[in-house]
């Protein structure tokens, strides 16, 4: 039993691209864990996930502005002058203002204030998903409410994230957090070098819950002049890498008979679209946007490649581990993907998935090294439902970041 609630602090709730957000707060739920959560962002997805409606947690929504709530902020920090804290949060945002004098600092000030004065006497501890703006938040709220906090890490928060900042949350001598998880063993490496205490740092594969997907399908071979359907799921960012596999599908041979499916919005969905129809492929590519997941599913069910040609953006910014390779796997459906960060922990490359160099060139001929053996995808793909199966399902990691979180909230550290 627990001493208290949990906060759990999110960039936006609920959010699509998030799903691995949703399937843990829904299973520590199940574990018996109580929280609310807490919002910096009202929803922008007009669609939300099955997982969304199992969450029974009250969602309690900050100033995703503060100009937005004026009121309810200048209350908050009014209040926030008589939180036990005060001295050490005010102390702690003027050292960091003093490095990232940015309007984006002085909002999570404000939000952690609002937090501060709003969170419910029973509240016993914070957790944030994400290592930078939520964790800024619930640092600040921590500090000023005398309550423990930890978070989760997860990519572009891990590798876009000024080091100071890391050392920061990283740091008991700077109210820093009482641990923190991530989802990959390379971030996990990353985070203990900076870290005061490197046990702070703790290795949690999201994993999968493979109760809430489908028995993988029954895939007969395709024959080899049938059509070659392809898909990709992911937001249209430079990350993802999907202008040069655009520009590979364009080097395809005018015989393969191929159709790519896109599924996901993005800054760049118009630049991508223009792209496609400049490189003359445009025809055979369906962009469906923003799908909930019954609808990937029912495309990956339906494909015979899934394509996620990541690479590591001009800011640092990288995938981790992306949910959706699992997900593939759990369908049987056979990965095609890059040596980029966290992905070679789940696939082997030419035994369960295969990894290429992301120049156009180099995807072309992996595409079609798929599409010349039809029986080369599905002896990948049974080999990753395998390996998901025994090494990346979400219980393990479920019951060791509840175990961390109880232990928080009574008080262990």
């Amino acid at each position: 039993m627990t001493a208290g609630t949990l906060a759990v602090v999110v960039k936006g709730w609920p959010r699509l691209s998030e799903t691995f957000i949703a399937q843990e707060l829904v299973a520590l739920q199940q574990a018996g864990l109580n929280f609310d959560i807490w919002s910096l962002r009202h929803p922008t997805d007009t669609k939300t996930h099955p997982l969304h409606d199992r969450l029974t947690a009250k969602v309690r929504y900050l100033p995703e502005y503060l100009r937005d709530e004026p009121r309810r902020v200048a209350q908050a920090m009014g209040m926030a002058v008589d939180l036990p804290g005060f001295d050490a949060a005010a102390a702690a945002y003027r050292a960091d203002v003093a490095r990232d004098d940015t309007p984006n600092r002085r909002r999570r000030w404000g939000q952690a204030c609002v937090m501060a004065a709003e969170l419910p006497a029973d509240v016993a501890g914070i957790y944030a998903h994400f290592l930078h703006t939520p964790s800024s938040v619930a640092r600040y709220a921590s500090i000023l409410r005398g309550l423990p906090w930890s978070f989760s890490a997860h990519a572009k928060d891990i590798w876009t994230s000024p080091e100071w900042e890391l050392r920061e949350k990283l740091s008991a001598a700077s109210h820093g957090a009482a641990f923190g998880v991530t989802c990959t063993g390379f971030g996990a490496a990353h985070l203990k070098k900076l870290a005061d205490d490197p046990a702070r740092v703790d290795l949690v594969y999201h994993g999968l819950d493979l109760d809430r997907f489908p028995a993988p399908p029954s895939r007969e071979l395709r024959a080899k002049d049938s059509p070659f359907r392809m898909m990709s799921v992911g937001r249209l960012v430079e990350k993802k890498g999907f202008d040069n596999l655009i520009d590979a599908l364009a080097l395809l041979p005018e015989t393969l008979d191929w159709h790519w499916t896109h599924i996901g919005g993005g800054t760049l969905d118009a630049q991508m679209r223009a792209r496609a129809d400049a490189a003359g492929v445009n025809a055979r590519i369906t962009w469906r946007g923003a799908c909930d997941q019954p609808e990937v599913i029912a495309q990956m069910r339906d494909s015979d490649l899934f394509v996620l040609p990541s690479r590591v953006a001009q800011d640092g910014d990288r995938d981790g581990l992306p949910n959706v390779l699992m997900e593939s796997a759990s369908q049987k459906l056979p990965i095609l993907s890059t040596p980029v960060s966290a992905i070679p922990e789940f696939i082997k490359s030419g035994t369960n998935g295969m990894l290429s160099d992301d120049a156009p060139d180099a995807l072309a001929m992996a595409m079609m090294q798929f599409a010349d053996d039809p029986a080369l995808g599905p002896a990948m793909a049974d080999k990753a439902y395998a390996r998901l199966s025994s090494e990346f399902t979400m219980a393990p990691g479920i019951a060791r970041l509840s175990r961390r979180l109880t232990q928080m909230l009574n008080g262990a550290g």
